[in-house]
């Protein structure tokens, strides 16, 4: 068992060395990272659409990354926002991680990008111990979930700088209890704040872009009590350095054999913050660059 926990903590410290260095290089260049995290179904997909639309609309630069274990299907529906979009295929892993991610930039992020969009896997267990040098952490819960999801996952909840309903078209439909989803929210993590969205509705159009936008810019952002410095702050000393440096330059062409093989092998269990363990088959990993009008693949 200490073998076990041993290793846990190294494969989070290598992540976490990973996100700082990626976090520093994407603040130098102007960008702030956004991810988010929800349960499959949750409508993280239409409401990112509507939110990327709108920030183009306004004429800010934005992209967004989107993972899934199997197809392109999220990828397509971004990709009517007109802003660059790319799939990543995990291959049966069920979160990102800092160094995939980083490689998965490199090369293909624009120059000028303020805002990057991570759709994370829909898990609200295993992506919620992964920092990928994220400036806004941002998890969602639709109205037919429940109004206790916060309590059933508090790490995702509990380490959330942002917390986002969406459906609220439906909320009387399906008896949603604000009060009492806030209430467990304030339990979990307290003073995060809530917001209330619909994407087929309207209701919140922009808020969070707005929210994200003002994080770049420098507004203080809130910090969660379960947050630990270990989970925000690393170096080299702290665990395995990241392999590879993170400068995504616009042009810079990304080899299709790219491998990730340093701490990506993930037959072993992990936790964080008491959250349950999962083992994770090893992963392969497709990159789907997507467009409007065109989609290219290449292998991870």
């Amino acid at each position: 068992m200490c073998r076990v926990v041993d290793l846990q903590q190294a494969v989070l410290a290598k992540n976490d060395a990973c996100a700082h260095t990626l976090r520093e290089d994407l603040a130098a260049r102007g960008t702030a990272l956004v991810n988010l995290l929800s349960s499959p179904g949750s409508g993280k997909t239409a409401l990112l659409e509507r939110e990327l639309t709108l920030a183009r609309s306004r004429g800010i630069p934005v992209a967004a990354l989107t993972a899934d274990l199997a197809t392109e299907n999220d990828a397509v529906r971004l990709a009517r926002s007109g802003v660059p979009v790319k799939q990543v295929l995990t291959d049966g892993l069920c979160h990102l991680e800092a160094e995939m991610l980083g490689g998965h930039l490199h090369g293909w992020l624009p120059a000028d990008t303020r805002l990057l969009f991570i759709e994370n896997v829909g898990n609200l267990v295993c992506p919620a111990s992964y920092d990928l040098g994220e400036a806004l952490r941002i998890v969602l819960a639709s109205v037919t979930e429940g109004e206790d999801k916060p309590l059933k996952y508090p790490t995702a909840f509990g380490l959330a700088h942002l917390v986002v309903v969406t459906k609220m078209d439906i909320a009387e439909a399906v008896s949603f209890d604000e009060k009492e989803f806030r209430a467990n929210v304030e339990r979990i993590n307290p003073g995060v704040e809530v917001v209330l969205t619909s994407a087929r509705g309207g209701e919140g159009d922009g808020l969070m872009l707005d929210r994200a936008l003002a994080a770049r810019d420098g507004a203080p952002v809130h910090i969660p009590v379960m947050t630990r410095k270990s989970h925000h702050v690393h170096d080299a000393e702290d665990g395995q350095p990241c392999d590879e440096g993170h400068t995504h330059e616009a042009g810079h062409s990304h080899a299709a054999g790219h491998s990730h093989a340093a701490g990506h092998s993930h037959n072993e269990e992990h936790t964080r913050a008491g959250e349950h363990t999962h083992a994770h088959p090893a992963p392969g990993g497709h990159a789907h660059t997507t467009d409007p009008d065109t989609v290219a693949s290449s292998r991870s």
